[in-house]
């Protein structure tokens, strides 16, 4: 196991867009994911405009941690996840990031440390905006793939089926279940939970 998957996690990001119209679309599902984590610890996600986002401090397994949803656009996350990091002096390999994940099935969930953007322009901001460091943690949540890469943009700005939106509910339950195990360094165990995991 790497030093990074060791590290304690300080700052769990939920990546979407903001406005009512974004809400349901399957780009938001880090958002969803981050929502029902601070609903899950009793906490509500509240404007902090010097972190250009929502954030909330929660407990997990006894360690403070805090909540990020940037409310910049997608595009533009890395400003708020740089905003927070740098106030609060957490690291990258501190962070772990949900994001909707094209490249994996509805229903699934994945954990892993590091790697590139896969094309996601919310990941891709972040890890300019973290000085083109890669080593943080992501949560990736199946949403599928259309099939063909000129219909990804109308794909991941609508909304899932409510079969899709069930199983996709469903994963973000059990991720949020293995938080704890992922928190207090069991890693590993929240990681074969989680994948071998299907809704």
């Amino acid at each position: 196991m790497t030093k990074a998957a060791n590290a304690s996690i300080d700052l769990i990001v939920g990546l979407g867009n903001p406005g009512r119209e974004y809400d349901d679309t399957r780009h938001n599902a880090g958002v969803w994911f981050i929502e029902e984590l601070a609903r899950t610890c009793g906490a509500t996600l509240q404007p902090e405009k010097k972190f250009h986002g929502l954030t909330a401090r929660v407990s997990l397994h006894g360690r403070d941690v805090r909540l990020l949803f940037p409310t910049t656009f997608m595009n533009r996350s890395g400003q708020a996840v740089s905003a927070i990091s740098n106030f609060y002096r957490i690291s990258p390999e501190q962070i772990l990031v949900a994001h909707d994940e094209l490249d994996i099935p509805v229903g699934t969930a994945r954990l892993k440390q590091g790697g590139g953007h896969g094309g996601h322009n919310g990941l891709r901001d972040i890890i300019s905006s973290l000085g083109n460091h890669k080593n943080f943690h992501r949560l990736r949540l199946g949403i599928g793939h259309p099939g063909d890469s000129s219909k990804v943009v109308g794909y991941v700005l609508n909304k899932p089926s409510r079969e899709e939106d069930r199983k996709i509910r469903e994963a973000i339950d059990e991720a949020v279940r293995v938080m704890p195990e992922a928190m207090n360094g069991s890693w590993a165990k929240a990681v074969q939970e989680l994948h071998t995991f299907k809704a």
